[in-house]
């Protein structure tokens, strides 16, 4: 599979909106280069604006253009969309669901070099907690280009999580639309159901493969939007599979696996495992030699599928 870098088709994505919709202005809080909104800002200066490093600011901003009828994408490093903006994201845009867009770009630890302070491991906890926020975190580059297409469509706040490094090109049809809310079937299965997000997609993609030569039959789900999550699409799964297991670049506390245990524990309770960032800040290093080193593996969602198969799940 091809790796392509979802941050460049979002900022291929957010230029292409500008040219069809004169209300999408676009903000960064001075890495645009990073963030690739550079691109928008290259084709419509006049409707881009860096606000330097001010990222509550750019939000605030951002709540007053959207109640003059503009369609504001902000961004920055999603670990300062959450720790710098979260006053103004919670106290503006989300009490008054204002039409903003939240893109959290080197979201989990892809931002991995610059360590503890830069990764993003709990950004998807808070998002969901917020009423009124739409919470959306794609696969890959094709995937991140149809959910920027579909939250400037949305009406409301929504939160976009974006990665800086390449991930494997997953989707068959780039030109598939996106519906938030709905999750895809990647995989069929009757044994197990993985359901995953983000990076994480690909590695439950690969943990499947390893499951089928152990006789194993595992569903893949691409949990893309987390809120709101596809209840009926889970629901579905939990009855037709024996467990479920979760997958998420992301702390276990609160992100895509908690969301699926809250569903399951009110509606149809289910053995589970959960695979994810245990209770812990991350270090500095390669990325993909943290992946391993924090267990953000094909061998320990396979792992994990074992487990429940056996009446084992668990979060650790």
């Amino acid at each position: 599979m091809a790796a392509i870098a979802m941050r460049q088709a979002y900022g291929e994505a957010l230029a292409e909106l500008g040219r069809r919709d004169p209300r999408i202005v676009v903000l960064d809080a001075d890495t645009s280069s990073s963030t690739r909104s550079a691109v928008f800002a290259g084709a419509f200066p006049d409707r881009f604006f860096n606000v330097g490093i001010a990222e509550a600011n750019m939000a605030a901003m951002a709540a007053g253009l959207a109640a003059t009828g503009k369609i504001p994408f902000i961004n920055t490093f999603a670990c300062f969309m959450v720790l710098r903006c979260g006053d103004p994201i919670r106290s503006l845009i989300a009490y008054s669901s204002l039409n903003v867009k939240i893109a959290g770009n080197y979201a989990g630890i892809s931002d991995s070099y610059d360590g503890a302070s830069h990764h993003a491991i709990l950004d998807v906890a808070f998002m969901r907690a917020l009423p009124n926020m739409t919470v959306l975190c794609p696969c890959d580059a094709a995937e991140a280009a149809r959910a920027t297409e579909a939250a400037a469509a949305h009406d409301g706040p929504v939160y976009l999580r974006l990665l800086r490094n390449p991930v494997p090109d997953l989707t068959a049809d780039p030109r598939e639309p996106f519906h938030i809310g709905r999750g895809r079937i990647l995989r069929e299965g009757h044994d197990v159901t993985l359901v995953a997000a983000g990076s994480m997609v690909a590695r439950a993609l690969a943990a499947a493969e390893s499951l089928a030569a152990r006789g194993v039959s595992a569903r893949v789900v691409n949990m893309a939007t987390i809120k709101p999550l596809d209840a009926e699409l889970i629901l579905r799964c939990a009855e037709q599979t024996r467990g479920i297991v979760t997958a998420e670049e992301h702390s276990v506390l609160g992100g895509l696996g908690g969301a699926v245990a809250e569903l399951l524990g009110e509606n149809r309770p289910t053995p589970m495992a959960f695979v994810g960032l245990q209770d812990t800040f991350v270090e500095s290093g390669d990325q993909e030699k943290l992946m391993e080193a924090y267990g953000l593996t094909a061998d320990r969602i396979a792992g994990k599928a074992m487990a429940v198969l056996e009446g084992k799940g668990g979060r650790g």
